[in-house]
């Protein structure tokens, strides 16, 4: 796990600040992934175990939860389970230490918004928190999502590039917005499976291969090219820095 906080943004000085709940039995990563938050303009509060953290949500109101898996007592699956069952939406991201393609869906299909694999960068947790914000904004008021020249209107699914319509499959659609969701994240094919197909293609990653080739051909038929892969990693959705 990196402890370097170097690589975090600084906080921007007129950004309204957020509130994450950060949950964890093990003292060292709650003390890391809080100060990290803070250093990035974040509120940061912290539980370190499942009753606290139940409590912690009703007590904060937190914009999100970070919350460990694998706590004694009540783990992070049944404080998930007992906050949707109240009707709480905050999103939720999973820090997990398992890596399978069933903890992952199982997870996802729990109600959590995202995951991270420990051991883990504190550069990419916050991506992700960013990234769940965004996307549950857009969720709430359903704008479009932009990238570069290219709208994508989730309520109307209609894609536009430089104002000229693309028409894509709707699997091609789904994949598309999850990436453009995540804007500047890098997604692994795993991840790409369990958000766009819903189940485990059980090592078939090349269907995410061949949808990411259906969308470069209608989406970066002009310049610049928005979708990139990264080698060993995923793909990406990014403009260029100007």
């Amino acid at each position: 796990m990196s402890s370097s906080l170097a690589a975090a943004q600084p906080a921007a000085a007129s950004r309204t600040k957020r509130k994450v709940l950060v949950v964890d039995d093990e003292e060292n990563v709650v003390h890391l992934v809080a100060s990290a938050l803070r250093f990035d303009g974040f509120e940061a509060v912290t539980a370190d175990n499942g009753n606290s953290a139940l409590s912690a949500v009703a007590e904060h109101n937190p914009d999100l939860v970070v919350l460990d898996v694998m706590m004694p007592g009540l783990d992070g699956h049944a404080v998930l389970q007992n906050l949707r069952s109240a009707g709480s939406t905050v999103p939720v991201i999973f820090l997990t230490a398992r890596d399978t393609a069933n903890d992952r869906i199982n997870g996802l299909r729990a109600g959590a918004d995202d995951y991270v694999v420990k051991p883990f960068s504190v550069e990419e947790l916050l991506a992700r928190v960013h990234a769940v914000l965004r996307r549950t904004a857009a969720d709430e008021d359903r704008p479009v999502l932009k990238v570069a020249d290219l709208e994508l209107d989730e309520s109307s699914h209609e894609v536009t590039r430089g104002g000229e319509e693309i028409h894509l499959t709707a699997t091609e659609f789904e994949l598309l917005r999850y990436l453009m969701r995540n804007e500047r994240v890098v997604l692994s094919k795993a991840q790409i499976l369990d958000r766009v197909w819903k189940y485990d293609f059980q090592g078939q990653s090349n269907i995410v291969e061949l949808y990411i080739g259906y969308l470069r051909k209608k989406v970066d038929a002009v310049e610049p090219k928005l979708i990139h892969t990264v080698r060993g990693a995923g793909y990406v959705i990014k403009a260029p820095r100007v």
